[in-house]
């Protein structure tokens, strides 16, 4: 197959959150199973090394609406692996400052231009795909463009996906953005484009892309209940028949414990004494007490009201007074829950520590070096860090919401089976009860060690993942051509 990919993140060269990851990483997967894919993403200023990439393009004059002098773009090119090659769309205007998502009064026009440049070159080069594969809301009108104004063209006969990675961010933007794209006027119109008085992305493409994926089979039915689908559930339940959950997968190059350059000493499930050496050279790292017989707990997380992390900041406290265990935090986001986190820190020395920012090879260490991994979210389309979490050995404490009820097994200590804590309610109340949970396995050295290698073991591939992609995109392929 040829397989075109429509990201705004693709890591490593850009990257907000698990999109990034997640985009890259599929491609090169498909790639690997020898389709010739093709990735589109904006060549944002933050990228590195930006004038060693090949051109593609050197201008390339995209049909859009306004000042002509803004349609025109370059396109660079990459090598990501074999059959495998990014075409960064170059714009200075559009994506010139470092910013992924800046809060601008182009939005709409900035969010919809890198797709639409990137279907211009597929004409322009001849090179058609059997499938765009869309990612997120920024890329939701182009199922839309290939069904009406370009459905006349080579691209018309292009399978569209769309890929949900969270429902929670639309793209409700202006109006103007049907003139811009040349949609026709009529999809205005509360059927189609039209939501509150703008015209929302995401909903165009859940309405026009051939097949819709979300990333879990749990989230796929969530998002059709109106306590999870953010005022689109009932436009998701009209393509219920055509909807699917994939769940993403792990990294195995960047996330193995055993072969991991972050790490002080190496380690896997059938040698887990390596483990205990990251833990006591991280507890120093962080000056933290590292003689206390008690569990680490870890977070890595955006701080925002999704991730549940303000009911544990109320959470922790009886803990870390008490002396039952000790916390490490990475992460930013919400002003008021960074000063509550760093607050922690400083009231309890020695047994909580916190780091306002991102370090790569800090997330690293922190995996390796907890005993445990806190995701109290209220939900979660799928969630990368618990799959981190168990192949190094670190079992999540998580609420059973998307992708954390796929994939993490609830301990049951007369089985002697599990891989993690799992809690049913987004309160102070549900994580307090996963804590005592938490610290009733760890005071069991065999099951907690039973529970460690049963993790380990578990596989969330990027190869079933693709596997599951490949199947997706032929139904497709077969319904387009009906």
């Amino acid at each position: 197959m040829k397989i075109l990919h429509l990201t705004p993140e693709l890591a490593p060269w850009s990257k907000a959150g698990g999109l990034g990851d997640a985009a890259s990483a599929l491609a090169r997967q498909l790639a690997a199973l020898g389709h010739e894919v093709r990735i589109v993403t904006p060549l944002y200023g933050s990228v590195p090394e930006r004038e060693q990439m090949g051109i593609k393009l050197e201008s390339s004059q995209v049909p859009v609406g306004g000042d002509p002098r803004r349609a025109a773009c370059r396109v660079r090119s990459l090598a990501v692996a074999p059959n495998c090659e990014a075409w960064f769309i170059e714009h200075e205007d559009f994506y010139g400052a470092r910013e992924i998502y800046p809060a601008r009064e182009d939005t709409a026009e900035r969010a919809a231009f890198y797709g639409r440049a990137g279907l211009q070159a597929c004409l322009e080069t001849g090179w058609i795909p059997d499938v765009v594969h869309c990612h997120d809301w920024t890329t939701g009108l182009m199922p839309v463009l290939l069904n009406t104004t370009l459905k006349d063209t080579p691209l018309g006969r292009c399978a569209s996906i769309l890929t949900i990675h969270n429902l929670q961010h639309q793209g409700l933007l202006s109006r103007r953005i049907l003139g811009f794209l040349g949609l026709p006027e009529w999809l205005f119109q509360p059927a189609e484009l039209e939501c509150l008085g703008g015209v929302n992305f995401l909903k165009g493409g859940i309405l026009h892309a051939t097949r819709v994926v979300t990333v879990s089979p749990t989230y796929a039915q969530e998002i059709l209940t109106p306590a999870y689908g953010y005022g689109l559930d009932d436009v998701v339940r009209r393509r219920q028949a055509d909807l699917e959950g994939i769940l993403n997968g792990v990294d195995s190059e960047e996330w193995d414990p055993r072969r991991d350059p972050h790490l002080v000493k190496s380690f896997s499930a059938d040698d887990l004494s390596g483990k205990a050496f990251c833990k006591q050279a991280f507890l120093r790292e962080m000056k933290l007490d590292p003689d206390l017989p008690i569990p680490l707990v870890g977070v890595i997380s955006r701080l925002w009201e999704q991730k549940g992390l303000d009911l544990a900041a109320r959470a922790l406290p009886r803990f870390l007074r008490s002396g039952q265990l000790q916390f490490v935090l990475l992460g930013s986001g919400d002003g008021s829950l960074e000063t509550e986190y760093r607050r922690l820190e400083k009231d309890f020395p020695g047994r909580c520590a916190v780091r306002i920012g991102y370090d790569h090879g800090l997330s690293h260490r922190i995996e390796a070096g907890a005993d445990f991994f806190l995701m109290p979210s209220r939900f979660e389309p799928c969630g990368l860090n618990q799959l981190y979490s168990m192949a190094y050995g670190t079992l999540p404490i998580v609420r059973a919401t998307g992708g954390l009820a796929d994939t993490v097994k609830a301990w049951s200590p007369s089985a002697r089976k599990g891989t993690g804590v799992v809690f049913q309610h987004a309160d102070v109340a549900g994580i307090e009860w996963a804590l005592e949970q938490a610290l009733g396995l760890y005071g069991k050295p065999a099951d907690f060690a039973a529970a460690q290698g049963q993790a380990m073991r578990e596989e969330f591939s990027w190869s079933k993942s693709a596997q599951a992609h490949l199947l997706c995109y032929a139904k497709a392929i077969r319904q387009k051509q009906i």
